[in-house]
């Protein structure tokens, strides 16, 4: 059963990572405004058609006009995509009309979201959610504010469903899941305490209804508290802030002019996630690029300052280009070089040979030394148990690589020992990426290769040319019960050997769509 969910889950990162995250989340706000719309016209949801149209063209025109000068005065490339989205969140969250003083509180919404981005941020990174620090500012004036209106029984199903899409996609479901689990048991307990304090009642159908379907606890988990920019780099950090959060939102606290509840509940989980990740985001300057293979490129940069990051963490680096594609202008990269090498860092990717290359591809490897990008944040939970603990096996493939050359260079320069056996696929021997970097590991290293490599090491061996399958895995690691796998590739390669990492001791895995 583990085997077949994992495949499924790897069959879906598939498809889905067709589309950047960010392209993911503008087209999902869009396929739900355009529900939302078709639901205004039978009365199933707050805003009227009229008061829909209207509040989505004053929140786009606003937040395009601020995010344009906000870019010509710093001199940064503006993002449409980055803007759609914002206002597009706002659309959900602010109260929708035709009155001056409400359409004016979309107004003051979009703006102060639009700034927040540029006044309260640190190095590149947002310290508050965009759209909560707008709807919150527009809420503190007394001009339209904060309604929530997304939280409608009509919408709830497709709210739901582009929602699991989107968190498949950033691999948030569990954290968000966790933050919705507490924030509906806070705000039944909320609503049962308060009932019985005042004598009433409430059948069991509609107090679920409410916490339920008719609360806006989704939409802000999966839109809005699993932003990139705004989370904190490992997963124990995130289900910290989720808890925080989902307090907070299920039962508000009243203080006085202002209620600690939705936004504002998300704003605090914002300040602590900050306080976690304050030292992700720098700039890094192109120091040279050099050819692993005929396809694969590493790019060797240096730090403007220290990095903190563990052995096999990503980071998300942003290269602005004039007509992004779909894919838009930035990609998570795992980090090759170790901690040991910093200043210097390093991470890899594939040339296309196809012609068929992303805009983002074709701007990376058009960069030039002293090219200076920004890197947002580090991330991730890919990282190998400490050295006493159970032995581990590595399955990489192609420049998945990537991440375990990290692991095993820090390990070398360490001085640390581990029971770690390998097995890198490679469409070619010539495409073996960090050949003499994992040499010097002394790491055992089965090679899955159509053709035979030359002049293999004692401790590496050739798998006769036979594809990686889950059959072979299992035969060439027979000890697999006792190993902590953890799997780096394309999720058709993880959905594959599902039947066979099913039976390890523990599985880790580090999908990637391309880019």
């Amino acid at each position: 059963m583990i085997g077949r969910l994992t495949a499924v889950y790897q069959r879906g990162m598939r498809q889905l990572g067709r589309l950047s995250m960010y392209r993911l989340v503008l087209l999902a706000l869009a396929a739900l405004a355009v529900i939302a719309l078709a639901l205004s016209l039978f009365g199933l949801v707050l805003p009227t058609p009229l008061e829909l149209l209207a509040t989505a063209a004053v929140l786009i025109a606003v937040g395009s006009v601020v995010d344009a000068i906000a870019h010509r005065i710093l001199r940064v490339v503006w993002r449409p995509e980055s803007t759609l989205i914002t206002a597009g969140i706002l659309l959900f969250v602010v109260r929708p009309g035709l009155d001056v003083a409400t359409v004016t509180g979309a107004a003051i919404a979009a703006a102060a979201a639009s700034l927040s981005k540029y006044l309260i941020a640190w190095r590149g990174r947002h310290v508050l959610n965009p759209a909560a620090a707008g709807a919150t500012v527009a809420t503190l004036v007394g001009l339209g504010g904060s309604s929530w209106w997304v939280g409608t029984p009509a919408l709830f199903a497709p709210l739901l469903v582009v929602s699991v899409l989107v968190l498949w996609r950033t691999e948030k479901l569990r954290v968000v899941a966790l933050f919705f689990a507490v924030a509906v048991v806070v705000g039944a307990t909320r609503t049962i305490v308060q009932l019985y304090a005042s004598g009433a009642a409430l059948p069991l159908e509609t107090l679920l209804q409410n916490v339920l379907v008719q609360s806006p606890y989704l939409f802000l988990g999966a839109f809005m508290l699993s932003e990139p920019l705004t989370m904190p780099p490992r997963r124990w950090q995130q289900y910290l802030v989720a808890v925080v959060v989902g307090v907070l939102a299920g039962w508000p606290i009243s203080l006085g002019i202002i209620t600690l509840g939705q936004e504002r509940a998300l704003l605090i989980g914002n300040l602590i996630a900050f306080a976690f990740a304050a030292r992700g985001a720098v700039r890094l300057t192109l120091e040279r690029r050099t050819a692993l293979t005929p396809t694969v490129q590493e790019l060797t940069f240096t730090a403007k300052r220290p990095v903190r990051f563990a052995p096999g963490q990503y980071l998300e680096l942003d290269v602005p280009h004039r007509r992004p594609d779909a894919r838009g202008t930035r990609r998570e990269f795992s980090i090759s070089s170790a901690p040991e090498d910093l200043p210097t860092i390093r991470i890899a990717f594939r040339e296309s040979r196809t012609g068929a290359a992303s805009s983002y591809k074709r701007a990376l490897a058009a960069a030039e030394a002293g090219a200076v990008f920004a890197v947002t944040g580090v991330w991730g939970d890919f990282t190998l148990p400490r050295p006493e603990r159970a032995p581990v096996l590595l399955v990489a493939a192609g420049i998945g690589v990537t991440p375990f050359v990290s692991q095993l260079r820090h390990d070398r320069l360490a001085g640390e020992r581990r029971d770690v056996m390998l097995a890198y696929v490679a469409s070619a021997a010539h495409e073996l990426a960090y050949r003499d970097e994992l040499e010097a590991s002394g790491v055992r290293t089965v090679v899955y290769t159509p053709d035979e490599p030359r002049d293999l090491p004692t401790h590496w061996t050739w798998a006769g040319g036979e594809r990686l399958t889950a059959d072979g895995l299992l035969r060439a690691v027979p000890d697999l019960a006792k190993r902590h796998t953890y799997v780096s590739g394309p999720p058709a390669l993880i959905a594959g050997l599902a039947p066979a990492l099913s039976r390890a001791k523990g599985l880790t895995t580090d999908a990637f769509a391309g880019y």
